[in-house]
């Protein structure tokens, strides 16, 4: 945990104080990181959380007046975990400003820029936004210099609220500090820690500390130990050490980034093209993939090199975004059983911008059970039929989450957790089915087949 040792006054200026305080050597490291993105990884209990307050004060004054960012996966874990911790430093303990509840925003006095900043821009507000990241939109409204991310690795703090997080920062090239126990394999892990890791842990934008749960001198030892030997060891290095691990119920372990993620390569346009969609008014998702070819032959591979996620669109604005850029008419299958209405108007085309957009053939489910659809989607993963393009961010992400609830003792269940949530793994899932790449059929010229009929298409 932190320590405020105290808050000095200045001899020579009242306004002005410095603040003492301890941090143990997993904090230090983080505080005084200079990369622009910072992920601190560290056990429960740890004094992540407590690191944040302190990292975002350093940075308001180091960066000025203006707006300034905290975000936390959920509303009802920013009013138990960060806001409490923010306004015992900025509020209670360096009395810097007020906090207007009802709008979620910390707004500096005049006396509190005096005292941090030396003087008062009559013009320039200085405040800190609060706001969860279950809503990515309420974060498109901020331009910050800085942003605090506690607990950024929770399955509800999503890959969209990360990206417009950024966005917010652009303009002042704004730092980010993440502090989170490490929760699954989703976005955290392929766009900060990956890179960070390729890169020889000297990437020239990321940082990545991380510690375990009794680098906080405060967290007994006894009850780490406790830890170790009575919980399972994905629970353990997760929350109690703050390592990367397949958490149980994680859906597609057969999926191996060392295996299945490749940089992108230019796609011959003469490869066949296949899409997966998952229909949705809001939440409308495609992956695109290439039937891989070697001097000329197909391998039996399909390479993932473009997603797609859209909403407020009609059937015929969907297939001409979908179309857009691609070479020729893929192979399309999506949407269950019953949504053979959205495949009916995706076929019949129609007019976008006042020209003619063909229709989109796009094959139902060969079977409606969710279960073989996900086990032929193992299936492809396993026979390393699948590779994909290590910048499709949306479909990794989801490839590292798509898990099963976990009952009273931490087993898996048969139920998805948050199922609503994995278009693009349903795209995919979709398309898997229909293929059945564990069961080619060779057609004339060598290439796959996914069943009877495919070849005439």
């Amino acid at each position: 945990m932190t320590a405020l040792s105290e808050i000095i006054p200045s001899a020579t200026d009242p306004t002005k104080a410095k603040l003492r305080f301890t941090l143990h050597p997993g904090q230090s490291e983080a505080f005084e990181s200079k990369k622009r993105f910072i992920l601190v990884l560290a056990g429960t209990q740890s004094g992540k959380t407590a690191l944040g307050p302190l990292w975002l004060r350093k940075e308001i004054q180091e960066r000025g007046p203006g707006d300034y960012l905290v975000v936390t996966p959920t509303y009802p874990l920013l009013v138990k975990k960060a806001l409490p911790e923010f306004l015992h430093l900025f509020k209670t303990r360096l009395k810097l400003g007020e906090y207007q509840s009802q709008q979620k925003i910390f707004t500096f006095s005049d006396e509190g820029c005096r005292r941090l900043f030396g003087s008062v821009k009559s013009d320039v507000l200085t405040q800190v936004f609060f706001a969860h990241a279950q809503d990515p939109e309420s974060l498109e409204s901020a331009t910050a210099k800085a942003a605090w991310l506690d607990e950024a690795g929770q399955k509800k703090f999503r890959l969209g609220s990360w990206e417009a997080i950024q966005r917010r920062l652009s303009i002042h090239e704004g730092r980010a500090l993440l502090t989170t126990t490490p929760y699954d394999l989703g976005w955290l892990k392929q766009m900060l820690w990956d890179p960070w890791k390729a890169a020889g842990q000297n990437h020239p934008l990321i940082d990545v500390i991380r510690f375990d749960s009794v680098e906080n001198p405060a967290f007994p030892r006894k009850e780490f130990e406790r830890a170790r030997e009575t919980l399972p060891r994905w629970r353990f290095d997760l929350f109690y050490r703050a390592i990367f691990t397949r958490p149980a119920g994680l859906i597609y372990t057969s999926f191996d980034e060392s295996r299945h993620k490749c940089p992108r390569f230019d796609i011959p346009p003469d490869w066949r093209r296949f899409i997966g969609l998952d229909f949705g008014g809001v939440n409308t998702a495609a992956v695109f993939f290439a039937e891989e070819r070697v001097a000329g032959k197909p391998t039996g591979r399909l390479i993932g090199y473009r997603e797609y996620k859209a909403g407020e669109r009609s059937a015929a604005e969907h297939v001409y975004h979908l179309m857009k850029g691609e070479p020729r008419i893929p192979i399309c299958a999506g949407g269950s059983k019953s949504e053979g209405q959205w495949r009916r108007e995706f076929a019949a085309g129609g007019t976008v911008n006042g020209h003619r957009v063909p229709g989109l053939p796009i094959h139902g489910p060969a079977q409606s059970d969710i279960e073989v659809g996900i086990n032929r989607a193992f299936a492809a993963f396993a026979l390393n039929k699948i590779m994909i393009f290590d910048d499709l961010n949306g479909l990794l992400d989801e490839l590292g989450r798509y898990s099963r609830e976990l009952d009273d003792t931490g087993n898996p269940t048969e139920k998805i957790d948050t199922p609503h949530d994995f278009h693009g793994a349903d795209a995919l899932r979709y398309l898997l089915n229909y293929l059945q790449l564990d069961k080619p059929q060779p057609t004339c010229n060598g290439s796959f087949v996914a069943r009877p009929g495919l070849r005439n298409l």
